[in-house]
């Protein structure tokens, strides 16, 4: 007798991960493939990794982590990816048809948050925010350990916070790559000519033009935490983003919440932050954690 289990999917722009998980949050088998560039090709890569694994499993239905404004309910994935043939159309029904499973879907940042909430650094918790630092700045926001999505499906795009009276948003701050792009053009270089771990690097060496940069992404990092606890309130932010695995990413982060703390004689919570467990393997256990919600 086959074992059940649950098909999961990270899609990304370049490679397409897949797993097969139990209602327990097993990892029984995984793979890769690379992310084609048509459609087409799309649908017979992930029929094909099926195949290979239906005949081991008694496969319940296979669970999406996807970039893009993703929309379970209605089957579409609106906004802008680097793929985008999945857009715009009911990919879930196709996906279905073409599968011969139920689907489920959901936007690999929520995704993340939700594998750091049912097995990873957040799985005492009930409400959490989950920020990615990155290229930009995203993030998910967790309500009674779900989604919550907003009318827009953009709940948890912290990245579009405003930080200064210019419009500067907090993508374009608090970012490893806003990050390397303001050392950069301080020290007369290229834009593209450095990037995060270089410029921690310098920092290491005692530079003080990085230094100063990366205290300034501590701050705006800092003072967006400081705003979200106190409008949303959770019990717990969790950091994500290869950056966050730098061991003084966190408490660095916290000595300035400290220093606003110390400046907000009202604000009696401190918030609660720490880094995620998991890494990219959180997409794929959030993804069947959602699929799993769904069916309750």
């Amino acid at each position: 007798m086959n074992l059940v289990a649950i098909l999961g999917f990270d899609v990304g722009g370049s490679s397409i991960k897949f797993s097969v998980m139990s209602e327990e949050g097993q990892i029984m088998r995984k793979g890769s493939i690379l992310t084609p560039d048509n459609l087409e090709d799309f649908y017979s890569e992930l029929v094909a990794a099926k195949e290979g694994l239906a005949a081991a499993y008694e496969l319940e239905g296979a669970a999406f982590s996807l970039p893009g404004a993703v929309d379970d309910e209605a089957g579409v994935i609106g906004g802008a990816s680097a793929l985008p043939y999945i857009h715009d159309f009911n990919i879930k029904k196709a996906l279905e048809e073409k599968l011969g499973l139920p689907v489920t879907m959901e936007n690999d940042a929520n995704c993340a948050a939700l594998g750091e909430v049912w097995l990873g650094a957040a799985k005492y918790c009930q409400d959490v925010v989950f920020l990615v630092i990155g290229s930009g700045v995203g993030g998910a926001v967790v309500k009674g350990r779900r989604v919550h999505h907003g009318c827009h499906l953009h709940g948890g795009e912290f990245g579009f916070m405003v930080v200064d009276d210019k419009g500067t948003v907090l993508s374009e701050a608090a970012s490893t790559r806003a990050l390397a792009e303001h050392v950069a053009l301080a020290k007369g270089m290229d834009k593209d000519a450095l990037n995060g771990k270089e410029v921690f690097e310098l920092q290491a060496n005692g530079d003080r033009i990085a230094q100063e940069a990366i205290e300034d992404m501590y701050s705006q990092l800092a003072r967006a935490v400081y705003n979200i606890q106190y409008s949303f309130d959770p019990e717990l932010f969790v950091i994500g983003g290869a950056i966050s695995e730098r061991e003084d990413f966190v408490e660095n982060i916290t000595r300035h919440l400290h220093a606003i703390l110390d400046k907000v004689g009202i604000a009696r919570i401190r918030p609660q932050v720490t880094r995620a467990e998991f890494g990219n393997a959180a997409n794929l256990i959030g993804a069947v954690y959602h699929f799993l919600q769904q069916k309750q």
